[in-house]
């Protein structure tokens, strides 16, 4: 709960303190004025007289009287406040991400590959989400989970960096990856259960039919989006020679996009074709605005009125200013 500034309900009063410095210059021209009604022909002998504390405090009753009337017109200008509280309830997502770790991903025809990119846009995409759970499935000839749906995604992140080709048999065994996937989501009591399948090839290995996957994740409501990276055509890849030298191949480009369409047809997902690093970071913002949170935000506000407190003490003010000026401040007509 918390308080906003001041505002008042009658704010155009408030033009009424310009009279304050109006009256003070008054005071000081009148007094500036002013001549004693007894006469002197000579002052210098109350020169050495000391000033007493009377003498220095009788311009403080007008100070007093000045104050009290500022205080006044603020309060009639009705100073309030108001008190709010939000109630906020997150409904997360149960995301897993699902990535080909598979040798043709080191094509380059993404920077500074496939991979390196989809890495780097992925990673974009979990700091994007901090109200989700997230987790990482990398398949190849086989699949493992890499991190288990989680809320730390700084975690996440670094065991998303630590990915790379060759981590485990090549190949590309999409249906392997996508039951990996489900598997991980099945149990899940998430408002919205999702799976990011990215992949640049065609299905050739596992155990796991890639349809018979989807029908598994149809069946426990999970939703897949399935994104094909790669150009048309062919794609620069990288390739050692006999003599272990470094050398760039012109590489086939082979995507099931049928089966990928199939797939995320079936879970009421998506699919999208990823030819370029923009593209394939255009593709992961139109995921996050399809897969949004639910956020319910309940806001309570109540009113204060903060008059009174300025009321009181102008009374105080006055009463003071009354007291001085019969008593100690006291002046004879």
């Amino acid at each position: 709960m918390f308080k906003d500034i001041p505002e008042f309900a009658n704010a155009y009063l408030l033009w009424l303190l310009l009279l304050i410095p109006l009256m003070a210059a008054w005071y000081w021209y009148r007094h500036k004025k002013r001549y004693a009604d007894l006469q002197l022909s000579s002052t210098s002998v109350f020169e050495q007289s000391p000033r007493s504390i009377r003498q220095y405090l009788i311009h403080a009753l007008f100070v007093l009287r000045l104050l009290a009337i500022a205080l006044l017109i603020i309060a009639l200008a009705r100073p309030y406040t108001t008190s709010k509280r939000q109630d906020v309830s997150i409904e997360g997502i149960d995301i897993v991400m699902t990535l080909d770790v598979s040798g043709s991903m080191l094509a380059m025809d993404l920077k500074p590959d496939r991979l390196e990119a989809a890495k780097n846009v992925a990673l974009e995409f979990i700091q994007n989400r901090p109200n989700d759970r997230i987790g990482l499935v990398v398949f190849s000839g086989e699949s493992f989970t890499q991190v288990p749906l989680t809320t730390d995604h700084r975690v996440l992140s670094t065991m998303f960096e630590q990915v790379e080709s060759g981590m485990i048999e090549d190949g590309t065994a999409i249906g392997e990856g996508l039951a990996t996937a489900v598997n991980r989501l099945k149990d899940s009591k998430a408002i919205s259960k999702v799976v990011i399948l990215l992949t640049d090839g065609i299905s050739n290995m596992g155990s796991v039919d890639p349809m018979s996957a989807a029908e598994i994740a149809k069946m426990f409501g999970v939703r897949v989006y399935t994104i094909g990276v790669g150009s048309h055509g062919t794609a620069p890849y990288p390739q050692q020679d006999v003599f272990g030298r470094r050398q760039i191949v012109q590489m086939e480009v082979e995507i099931d996009e049928k089966l990928l369409k199939d797939v995320a047809e079936m879970t009421d997902g998506k699919y999208f074709r990823a030819t370029s690093n923009q593209k394939l970071k255009a593709i992961y913002q139109e995921i996050d605005q399809l897969e949004k949170s639910k956020i319910d935000v309940t806001q309570f506000e109540k009113r204060h009125e903060e008059f009174l407190p300025l009321v009181l003490i102008a009374i105080g003010l006055i009463v003071i200013e009354v007291m001085l000026r019969n008593t100690y401040l006291k002046t004879l007509p």
